[in-house]
């Protein structure tokens, strides 16, 4: 497992000798065009699973071996050409992930089982759902599954999981055996077939006590005198990078913790995906004094709220600058989506609404398999009501 390249067996499959496989220990090993054109061929590509936004994470040193993601990125060829590959980590603890299984490395703990490292497909620290594993058909997406299956067996992991995946890969999972989960994110949609003309037209669209509240945060911000500069792309300096670096930095220290990403691999975004990247920076009195870093999918219109900070305390700038200041530049460049990450329920009362997300898992042990099962059973009929609770707090007009 600690060597650059090496093959895999896939145990179970028809015609194993079709299907080359190989497992990777640095994205930079693979073909980034041929990576890149199973994204695109992909149900639901986002930019977080192009090979340049994958390799700056190893490159960076934010997801390796050392913070407890370790390559073993899988592809498969069949006649010489690449037909599936997924991002594939070993896992020595589970941070960083948003989809909590921490109960069950416990019980496997307490029964004397070793639950870590396990083996998990995902892009590190971001929980934006779409395709995980790239495949050309339904077989190479079976495959890519049977694969992950026997590398878990011969090195004897405890587990494998997909997070954050497609509807594809969801019922290829279902197919495959694997167990499924959901939970819940909170996404904002603009209207249809029409967009929003302007964010009063948005608020427009609220309840009343929804728009007064949002209307009082927004005037509380400009009221302490905040302004907000908006930079996409190539406009956004070096200098504009080390300041948001600073504020995401410094968000992570009053929460006594480290942030998952290094000033490197923003660095590498800045030079390999600028297209990709929507900086709001908030000043006071010509001084910044927050940030929000946004990224974007300009050929589908999605945008995803992903990084913020603040140097100083206003009342209701995270809210301005997460939410407000993005939707609204969604709505004046016709966007379609805005995702606000992960959990959240105070999303809803600012239109972004709940959505259903999906995980797939397969556990080595029968025993533990059977119990997760009959836990994600109960989980699942939770979450429905969860659904259907939050769906009678809907924030727009009936």
């Amino acid at each position: 497992m600690d060597q650059e390249e090496n093959t895999l067996s896939i145990d179970g499959t028809r015609d194993p000798e079709a299907w080359a496989v190989q497992v990777h220990a640095d994205p930079a090993l693979i073909d980034a065009q041929a990576w890149d054109a199973l994204v695109d061929a992909s149900p639901a590509p986002t930019p977080f699973m192009r090979h340049a936004y994958l390799c700056a994470l190893h490159a960076s040193a934010s997801a390796v071996a050392g913070t407890g993601w370790a390559p073993q990125f899988l592809v498969i060829e069949r006649d010489g050409a690449l037909v599936a590959a997924c991002p594939l980590y070993l896992k020595s603890h589970s941070y960083g992930e948003y989809v909590f299984d921490w109960a069950w490395a416990q019980a496997y703990e307490e029964a004397g089982l070793r639950y870590y490292p396990k083996l998990l497909s995902a892009v590190p620290f971001t929980p934006v759902p779409g395709s995980r594993l790239l495949a050309r058909d339904p077989a190479a997406r079976s495959v890519l599954l049977r694969a992950m299956e026997s590398f878990a067996r011969q090195h004897g992991m405890s587990s494998a999981h997909v997070l954050f995946l497609d509807e594809a890969d969801r019922s290829a999972a279902e197919a495959a055996g694997w167990m499924l989960r959901s939970t819940v994110q909170f996404h904002w949609t603009n209207r249809a077939p029409a967009g929003y003309a302007d964010f009063a037209d948005f608020l427009a669209s609220l309840q009343r006590d929804k728009r007064k509240k949002i209307q009082q945060e927004r005037r509380y911000v400009r009221e302490a005198g905040v302004e907000f500069e908006t930079r996409i792309g190539t406009q956004i300096r070096t200098a504009d990078w080390d300041f948001f670096y600073r504020c995401y930095r410094n968000t992570y220290r009053e929460h006594r913790s480290t942030p998952y990403l290094t000033r490197d691999f923003f660095a590498r975004m800045a030079e390999t995906l600028p297209q990709h990247w929507l900086l709001f920076t908030a000043r006071r009195e010509g001084e910044p004094i927050a940030a929000s870093l946004i990224a974007l999918d300009p050929e589908r219109g999605h945008a995803y709220g992903r990084y913020w900070g603040a140097l100083v305390s206003v009342s209701c700038l995270h809210f301005e600058a997460c939410y407000y200041q993005p939707l609204q530049w969604c709505i004046e460049n016709g966007y379609r989506r805005f995702e606000g990450g992960a959990q959240g329920e105070h999303k809803m009362a600012r239109g972004l609404m709940p959505v259903r997300t999906h995980s797939a898992h397969w556990l080595s042990d029968a025993r533990f398999a059977d119990a997760v099962a009959r836990y994600l059973a109960r989980e699942g009929a939770g979450i429905e009501a969860y659904v259907d609770e939050l769906d009678e707090r809907n924030p727009f007009k009936r």
